[in-house]
């Protein structure tokens, strides 16, 4: 029996998450058992041609020639899963979405004419369908792991959803908005990191992105963090600003943004 096929592509993106899973060693010497490498540009040069049973995506659609390639790497995929921020929510570069990029472009290269930018940064998921999401900025390689070997053996990973808060007290992390007043995102952000920065006395800077909607209309509550975040001592813009990081263009997040610079007005 053929082994499955795994292929790791990049689009716009640091390459973070890509480092994850190399970080992963001693598990990729046993999981190199169980598949065999296609495509992965970080690791080796060498490459096998298509289909590919598993497609990780890192990165956002940022370049014209990105759609194309995209497109591709769906068509060739039986599985295709996103990791990272960029790849799932557009990415710090989807701050350009906000400003106009013409503008930027003339004042940063000195031949802009040469960039095949598109106006905006986007998720993988605006483009082509997707079987699974991974968030983080970087991702958890602890829960890279979990996504590879569940789509190995065919079955829905066991990615939790609730928020950071969660993981502060299964590490007995003391609150740093309770405590100390410390501005925190964890109430909306959903968990992965292991509750990273409150463990060390700041706050959550909501790196895995917005807590997911759910279709009994839980979600996370923006709305309500604003009195929270304004007590804390952040202005409406700050607040804007500590949305539009990691995730900008999380629709939760993008849209607690809009609503903080509304208020301000």
């Amino acid at each position: 029996m053929t082994a499955p096929r795994l292929a790791v592509w990049k689009f716009s993106s640091c390459d973070g998450c890509q480092l994850t899973l190399l970080d992963l060693e001693d598990e990729l010497v046993d999981l190199s058992g169980e598949l065999e490498i296609g495509c992965f540009l970080e690791a080796t040069s060498d490459t096998l041609p298509p289909p590919y049973d598993l497609s990780l995506v890192e990165g956002s659609v940022a370049a014209g020639a990105d759609l194309e390639r995209i497109r591709w790497i769906r068509e060739q995929s039986r599985h295709l899963v996103t990791i990272g921020a960029c790849a799932t929510a557009g990415g710090v570069q989807a701050l350009r979405n906000l400003s106009s990029l013409p503008e930027y472009q003339s004042v940063v290269y000195a031949r802009p004419d040469y960039l095949d930018s598109l106006d905006d940064s986007t998720p993988i998921s605006a483009h082509v369908p997707v079987d699974f999401e991974l968030r983080g900025c970087p991702i958890d390689k602890r829960q890279l792991l979990e996504v590879i070997t569940a789509f190995l053996a065919d079955r829905k990973p066991d990615i939790p959803t609730h928020s950071v808060c969660f993981e502060c007290k299964l590490r007995g992390a003391t609150c740093v908005t309770v405590a100390r007043g410390t501005p925190c995102l964890g109430p909306v952000t959903q968990a992965g990191c292991g509750a990273l920065c409150p463990a060390y006395g700041r706050g959550c800077y909501g790196c895995f992105g917005p807590v997911p909607t759910t279709p009994g209309g839980g979600g996370p509550n923006t709305r309500a963090m604003l009195p929270l975040l304004r007590r804390d001592g952040l202005s409406e813009a700050d607040i804007a600003r500590l949305y539009r990081t990691f995730n900008a263009e999380a629709p939760e997040f993008a849209e607690a943004a809009r609503r903080a610079e509304e208020e301000a007005r």
